[in-house]
This record gives structure tokens, sequence and C-alpha cells, in this order.
């Protein structure tokens, strides 16, 4: 049986939650349009019974650091290197290649991991441009294999499992077959309702934005969740709640029918918005939240 690790890495908003979402053929990472929605490694699993078991490390994007927050998220992907067995690189297909990719390329390109380049967004990008990326690293000769996908489509997404299952070592299970994440309800939960939260404020308040799940009690046919939803300025509280509450109302409806098909039943959920000043430039905020190890 061949099992091990992949780490997926690449600048933010490239596609890597999609990527994972796409392989795994169900929702563990939250995705928006915004860049660097991912801060945490999420680990993702994928089996194929008496076959292969892959371990996939979503990580946030690598990016310059301007807060010690960023400097975590980035330390948390680079640290990704050293604990897989195959590295998949994602670009953005239907963008020029910039600086961030350099820069990542930098870092991978000397380490004897094997390295897939995944040219994401097809979709998005004309053939051209396909061509000229993937001549330009191509004759780089770092990478393994070369795979253009529209992880969105899930187009040459099996494909692209097929190729690293093959630099795959023989190894055991590591997790039961049905088990897709081994991260716990209230992290995902969390994560739902950070989405949420994203995608209903869109630009008005920077990402100084994390959520602490309170309390988490299961009843029969019932959970009833406490989510503390955490910013960074007293205006960015009142952003947040909304005129008379409704847009912290929406966040939540939206995100409470997300979390009863995660956990299968009916969820009641609380959700309070508190002030915590400049939390992504104190280290001990960071490791509370689970961002870094404490």
């Amino acid at each position: 049986m061949k099992s091990g690790f992949a780490g997926i890495i690449g600048r933010p908003n490239v596609g890597k939650s999609t990527l994972l979402n796409s392989i795994l053929g169900e929702k563990i990472a939250i995705t928006t349009d915004k860049p660097q929605t991912t801060r945490n490694s999420i680990r993702g699993i994928y089996t194929r019974p008496d076959e292969a078991q892959i371990v996939f490390i979503d990580t946030p994007g690598i990016h310059k650091a301007h807060s010690r927050l960023g400097s975590a998220m980035t330390e948390m992907a680079v640290n990704t290197f050293k604990e897989v067995d195959v590295i998949l690189f994602l670009i953005d297909g239907s963008a020029k290649k910039g600086p961030g990719d350099r820069y990542i390329f930098d870092m991978i390109k000397d380490l004897d991991t094997p390295k897939i380049l995944v040219i994401n967004k097809t979709d998005k990008t004309d053939s051209e441009n396909f061509a000229r990326l993937y001549d330009e690293y191509e004759k780089t000769g770092v990478f393994h294999a070369i795979f253009g996908t529209s992880a969105l489509l899930g187009k040459n997404v099996d494909g692209l499992l097929d190729e690293i299952e093959k630099l795959m070592p023989e190894g055991p299970m590591y997790f039961p077959e049905d088990m897709v994440t081994d991260h716990p309800e209230r992290f995902l939960v969390s994560e739902i309702i950070r989405e949420k939260i994203l995608m209903y404020l869109n630009d008005e308040v920077p990402h100084g934005v994390a959520v602490e799940i309170e309390s988490f009690r299961e009843e029969p046919g019932l959970a009833r969740i406490g989510a503390v939803i955490y910013c960074e300025k007293k205006s960015h509280k009142g952003i947040i709640i909304g005129k008379q509450g409704r847009k912290l109302k929406g966040i939540g409806q939206s995100a409470r029918k997300e979390i009863e098909a995660l956990l299968g039943t009916k969820v009641y959920l609380e959700t309070w918005v508190k002030v915590k000043e400049n939390w992504r430039d104190s280290d001990t905020a960071i490791a509370n939240f689970g961002y870094k190890e404490k």
C-alpha cells in the first residue's frame, strides 16, 4: 500500500484550499476570494482502501508578513517542506509569474523532496499563457511533473492524484479509511464562522478577525454552540454587528446552516463580538487562537 504526506504550497489565493476540497470530494477547508483566508495547516485525508492513503497538508499562503500573525502563517507553511513526501507548488495560471512565485520557487528548488508544479485556474487562462508558464518552469528541471488544473471545476484533479500516488512510499494507513480530516469539530465550526464573516464583510474589516468556540454541548438531536468573534478595533465591532444586529444575524444564520450539514444535527448557535486590540501582533493571542504552538 502507498501512503504518505503531500504539502500544498503557494502564494495566497491561488486555489490551494479549493484543490484540497476537490481532491476529498467534500469541504474541509474554507474558501473565499480574499487572500490569506487559510491560517492553519489544514490536513485532509484521501484514502483508496487497500491501495493508497495520502495526507494532504493545505498551508497558509506564503507572503511578505506585515504582522506577527503573518510571520506565524508563513513559518507554518515553510515548515511543511520538512515533513512531506511530495510538494505540490500551486501557481495561478491566469496571472503572470511574480516575485511571490519566484520567492517560493527559490525556497524549494534545491530540496530533495519530489516536487509537482500545479498550474491552477486553467479555466481562467488561455492556451498561450499556459504554454508560456509550462515551458518556463519545465526548463528549470526542478519538477517531477507539471499539471494544469481547474480545482474549482475538478479538471485534471484525478490525473494529478494518480501522479502523487506514484511518488508515495510504501507504508501503513495512518488514519481510518472513512476519516477525511484529523481536525476536531470545534475547529471546523470556528472556521465555518470565520468564512462567513469574510464573505459578509467584504473589505470593510481587514483580516483582524478570529473566532473562538467557548462552548460546544451536544444533546439528543441538538448541538448548542457559543462562539466569540474577536476583532482588533471598537469600530470594527460595530461593522460586524451591523445596524440593529442584522449583519451578525446574517453571519450566524449562514454559518448555522453549514454547521448543521457538517454535524448532521440541529444547531443552536450564539455569537458574541469582543475587541482584542492588535491581537495579530501578540504572540500570546496568536498561540491562544491556535495559529502557532504555545
